[in-house]
């Protein structure tokens, strides 16, 4: 599905592409990694690129879902500017990524849980509008959030349940 550029700020486009984000967080989970997925579409309404989570599955400290997608998403476009572009993801990018963001001078990032230990786009800091840095990227959170935070709790729920019965092994 394509949207009118004019329709690219709207709820409907952000639950369309936040649902991509989602399934692909689901996938995540089912290897291991945190269900962190992002999508990168074009002012066009185009998904130029989407990934999860591959830090656990790829030993890579940088394997954050939203960098692996911006990544791929400049390489589709040829070029390293994702200007006119949004990012969706599942989870409030940490500093890493927000970082990324704005030196690839993206223009929205929209997301769904917040993020209050590690997250940079006003949990614990924010850099999308940080008045020294040369490029500002809108925000939009808290979209599907409670679907999102969800999805996290349940993860880091099991991977905790699976650590105690280990233990209890153990013991």
């Amino acid at each position: 599905m394509i949207f009118d550029v004019t329709e690219m700020n709207g709820p409907d486009t952000h639950h369309y592409f936040m649902a991509q984000a989602i399934a692909l967080a689901k996938h995540a989970a089912t290897l291991g990694e945190v269900p962190v997925g992002a999508v990168v579409v074009d002012a066009e309404g185009r998904v130029l690129a989407s990934a999860h989570n591959t830090r656990e599955t790829q030993d890579d400290p940088c394997g954050h879902a939203e960098l692996s997608a911006m990544r791929a998403a400049a390489k589709a476009q040829g070029h390293w500017r994702l200007e006119d572009c949004t990012v969706y993801v599942t989870l409030e990018p940490c500093a890493m990524c927000a970082g990324a963001m704005v030196l690839s001078r993206i223009q929205r990032c929209v997301y769904g849980a917040d993020d209050p230990k590690a997250g940079f786009c006003g949990s614990v800091g924010d850099l999308s509008a940080h008045p020294k840095l040369n490029h500002s990227f809108e925000l939009v959170p808290g979209v599907m959030a409670e679907e999102c935070s969800a999805m996290l709790r349940e993860f880091f729920g099991q991977l905790r349940a699976r650590k105690r019965a280990a233990k209890t092994r153990d013991a």
